[in-house]
This record gives C-alpha cells, sequence and structure tokens, in this order.
C-alpha cells in the first residue's frame, strides 16, 4: 500500500466478518508451543503482531504447517516444545508487538541460552522494570541500553526459579500473563502478588481462560494475587480463535455516525474480551444496536454524550473520540493514562487529528473533554504510524465535508492486514 490514501466521503453498509482476536491468537500460540505433542489452531489472521510472535516461539523451537481453515483463515497444525525446551535462535525480534515482547521474556528466562531481543517503533520505549526487577532479585544478569531494548540475556545464567513474584497491576496485564505462562514450569510453586489495583482485568481473564484450556491450574486468589502450582504440563489439543471485539468499534461507531446499517459477524456475545464494552458504550449514547447470534447489528443513531471510564478497555479510545466528536453534548473519556504509551500517545494523537478535521476536543492528563459536532471537514491526517488511529480516522470519513488525506494508512496491518478490503467490501471509496 502507498504512503498516502485518499479516503472519499462516502456511507457505509453491510456485513463484515470481524478477524479473530488478536489477543486470543497470541495466548493460543504459546500454549500450543508449550505443550506436548501436537495442538491445532483454527481461524488466524497474520497481522504483523502474530507474525512476530511466531517469529519468536520459532526461536524457542515450536514447528507447524499451515492449512486452510474456517472462512478461508488460517489454520496452524503445531508442534509443541513440551516444557523443557533450549533456544533455537539467539535472536528475537518483536517487531512493533508489545504482547510478543513481553510474553517472551519469562519464557526466556526457563532456558539458559544466549538471547538478544529487539523491537521496532515505541516498542522499546514500553516499560520493561518489572522483568529487570524480578531479574536482579533473583541473581540473573542481564544487559540493556539504559533501561531500553535490545535486551541481553548472557549465556549459562540461572534460570528462572520459582518463589514470590511482585507485580504493579497498573502497568500492564501482559506482564501478568506472560508470568502466568512460564511459572507453571518451574519446579516448585510461586506466588504472583499484584501490588497496586489491577487495570485491564479482562486480559487477565483471556488469559486464565486460555491456560485452563491447555490444563494448567492457577488459583485467583480475589485478583489480588495468584498461586500457581509447579511442574505443571501443558495438555495439546485443537483450538479456535473467537473474533476480535476491538476490531468491532470501527464499524460500529461508522454505522452510528453514519447513515445505513452495518453488521458485524464472526464474534462471540459471551466473550471475556474486555472491549466488548462497546456495545454497552454505544446503548449508553444513545445508540441502537440489534443482538445477533453472531454479533449485532449497528444502526445510525442520533447519539449523545456520555462519562466513559476506559480503564479495563483502553482500545476502545480512538474509535470512541470518534463517536463522541460527532455527539450531541459534553462526552468525557476517563481513566485513560495507560494510553501515553501505545503505538503513539493516543490521548493526543487521535485528539490532534480529529481536531485538525473541526473536532472540539481538551486534552487532560489522563483524559479528554470532547464537545460535540455535526460534521467534521476534510482534510490531511496522520495515523502516527498507529494501526487504531487510522482504523479511527477511516470510520469518521463519512461525516467529513471533504476527503480525508491518510498519511500511514498501512499502519493497519499491526492489526487487521484486511481493514482496507473489508472498509471498500461496505462501500468505502478510497484511492491511492
Amino acid at each position: 500500500m502507498k504512503d498516502k490514501l485518499t479516503i472519499h466521503p462516502s456511507p457505509l453498509e453491510g456485513t463484515v466478518f470481524i478477524p479473530p482476536s488478536k489477543s486470543m491468537a497470541h495466548r493460543y500460540l504459546l500454549g500450543a508451543a508449550l505443550a506436548a505433542g501436537e495442538s491445532v489452531i483454527d481461524n488466524l489472521e497474520l497481522s504483523k503482531d502474530i507474525e512476530a510472535t511466531l517469529r519468536v516461539l520459532k526461536g524457542l523451537g515450536m514447528a507447524w504447517q499451515a492449512e486452510e481453515g474456517s472462512q478461508g483463515r488460517l489454520k496452524l497444525r503445531i508442534k509443541g516444545l513440551g516444557g523443557d525446551f533450549h533456544l533455537q535462535e539467539r535472536d528475537f525480534p518483536c517487531g512493533e508487538s508489545g504482547s510478543t515482547l513481553r510474553f517472551l521474556i519469562p519464557l526466556l528466562l526457563l532456558a539458559g541460552e544466549e538471547a538478544v531481543v529487539t523491537g521496532e517503533g515505541k516498542l522499546g520505549e514500553r516499560p520493561l522494570s518489572v522483568y529487570y526487577e524480578i531479574m536482579e532479585s533473583q541473581g540473573i544478569p542481564y544487559e540493556t541500553r539504559e533501561g531500553l531494548l535490545p535486551l541481553l540475556l548472557p549465556e549459562g545464567r540461572p534460570r528462572l526459579s520459582p518463589g514470590r513474584f511482585q507485580v504493579r497491576g497498573d502497568i500492564s496485564s501482559q506482564f501478568i500473563t506472560g508470568l502466568l505462562y512460564a511459572l507453571p514450569l518451574l519446579p516448585g510453586e510461586s506466588l504472583l502478588e499484584i501490588t497496586t489495583p489491577l487495570e485491564s482485568r479482562p486480559y487477565v481473564d483471556l488469559t486464565l481462560a486460555v491456560l485452563r484450556e491447555y490444563g494448567i491450574q492457577v488459583e485467583n486468589q480475589a485478583y489480588k494475587s495468584f498461586r500457581i502450582p509447579g511442574s505443571q504440563t501443558y495438555r495439546s489439543g485443537e483450538y479456535f480463535v473467537e473474533g476480535d471485539w476491538s476490531q468491532v468499534a470501527f464499524f460500529a461507531v461508522a454505522a452510528a455516525i453514519g447513515e445505513k446499517p452495518i453488521a458485524c459477524r464472526g464474534l462471540s456475545r459471551t466473550s471475556l474480551q474486555g472491549d466488548r464494552v462497546i456495545v454497552d458504550f454505544l446503548r449508553e449514547m444513545g445508540g441502537r444496536v440489534e443482538d445477533l447470534p453472531d454479533g449485532h447489528i449497528f444502526h445510525p443513531s442520533r447519539t449523545r454524550g456520555a462519562v466513559l471510564d476506559i480503564r479495563e478497555c483502553p482500545d476502545l479510545v480512538p474509535a470512541l473520540t470518534v463517536l463522541a466528536s460527532l455527539s450531541e453534548g459534553e462526552t468525557r473519556i476517563i481513566n485513560g493514562e495507560r494510553l501515553k504509551i501505545k503505538e503513539s500517545n493516543r490521548l493526543e494523537s487521535t485528539s490532534r487529528e480529529l481536531i485538525s478535521l473541526g473536532a472540539r476536543i481538551r486534552i487532560g492528563e489522563d483524559s479528554l473533554t470532547i464537545e460535540g459536532v455535526e460534521s467534521l471537514r476534510g482534510g490531511p491526517v496522520s495515523s502516527w504510524n498507529d494501526h487504531r488511529v487510522a482504523m479511527s480516522l477511516a470510520a469518521a470519513s463519512s461525516r467529513c465535508q471533504g476527503d480525508l488525506i491518510l498519511d500511514g494508512p498501512g499502519s493497519v496491518a499491526k492489526s487487521y492486514p484486511g481493514f482496507w478490503e473489508d472498509f471498500r467490501k461496505l462501500g468505502g471509496r478510497i484511492s491511492e
């Protein structure tokens, strides 16, 4: 795809089958890698983040065969490593995937071979101090560039030992997930203590659910601590990746601010994904949502302002900011501190682009205050190399008075490589 894309305002209408959940895919792939024997994972899509996870798991020694799966998507037959493995490669490039990076490091600490962990874009700026503190407390040597990537783990280092682990709950649940995958393989019991109130709890729920499917026992002590028995074995099996609720938001918002309904299908309406709350947010703001057995139909609506707490669902903020900008009255989006360490500072990036189109947004320390307008104007906008910003601006285009010239449209490949194709199928008009 070219570096710039022109989006011509046009109504969107029709049905989109939502791609598989990136969050669930990461977790199923890790479980399959750690299981002995063959596992089958169906309904995968090779976004850049999932490619990064496959790349590092290959470095651990995981092998797979690709087949055509459900709805023409990818199915993998995976030969797992079992609990005791040795690194097959020295370099572990994580791309721009925070999940890949933070899920990988505890697994590398189970082995003793040299490893170099690298990242691209803003990934190197994301905090890793949780793991550095654990390594220091256990006498595991490591080297970084002033605390940033690359991370070097030297040959012959001590391996991770069972015991008591303390992790803040307000930095990223990805640290908790990474440890929950690694600690069951240690020779003794471990206790994972959460030292501050846990944010993004639904992501921990996803982790616990997938671990149960792989036969791993974790005792959840009211999300304040987790007791993890040691010497456990991951059980191979067949797994299906459900649809991604974080991607629903862009089409739900496009329908609500548009002229025609959009159906989003291929979803589990009982999903543990925290971003399923997009339906509740829409209804709270006056949006009309019709239920389907495998999703919802989102209808054009005259939405109104509300107070939206996104502590548990930060990925929804770019799309919600578009919705709020075109809703009656004032909307406040609160508890968004962690948005500053995403692919972009999403409090700023989404707001700056919408402000350039005529939106009325005040950016706070961890919040946005948005006064709705009737429509937006066209003009040049940037994705900030952030997939969710790019897709949100596409959703906003139908209420723009002129063309949007989007810089960096290829950023959608991080999580939804087929986005522009689906956008076109719904009637979106774009030219490169």
